[in-house]
């Protein structure tokens, strides 16, 4: 992936289509928890590649790739909430076709409804991206310590809300 990066830094396009393809799934799904409507999402990503190609000279380490650019994926994110002003529930996944969403992905973010926005970010980041919880600290501006208390207050409400046999101990 190195390589890549390397290619579309030097202004390779091919390089640049496939890295952004390799990306636009899981920067969709981040985004679409994050905004919970497909049209916020879809613009968020699409920003977030023209951001990308733009100023990807900026880049200091290839190997820091994927975080810097989920850094300006959720930067495009919070800029979409304050511009929308606006609070949508996840009602926004029964428009979808199944094409658009699969069963696995509709099921992940149906557990995630129960989080706060930034419970849910940090779930996202560290399940689907696979990021460490200091390099989730660093995209979202915030210290290790909080990272690790969302993550275990998400992982808690996901249990009382889905699996509420497991929190009582199966009493039943």
């Amino acid at each position: 992936m190195e390589e890549l990066i390397r290619r579309a830094r030097a202004y390779d396009g091919e390089a640049f289509v496939e890295l952004m393809e390799q990306h636009k799934q899981s920067m969709f799904k981040i985004a679409f928890a994050y905004l919970k409507r497909e049209e916020d999402a879809a613009d968020a990503v699409s920003e977030t590649i023209l951001d990308c190609f733009e100023h990807l000279g900026s880049l200091k380490e290839t190997r820091y790739f994927s975080t810097w650019l989920v850094r300006i994926l959720i930067n495009n994110c919070k800029d979409i909430l304050k511009h929308s002003q606006k609070v949508v529930s996840m009602d926004a996944l029964e428009g979808l076709e199944p094409s658009q969403m699969s069963r696995e992905n509709r099921e992940f973010l149906e557990y995630l409804e129960p989080l706060a926005q930034e419970e849910r970010m940090a779930m996202i980041l560290f399940y689907v991206w696979g990021f460490r919880t200091r390099e989730i600290a660093q995209i979202m501006n915030q210290k290790e310590s909080t990272v690790k208390s969302r993550l275990l207050r998400g992982r808690e409400r996901i249990k009382q809300a889905f699996f509420p046999e497991l929190v009582s101990g199966g009493n039943g």
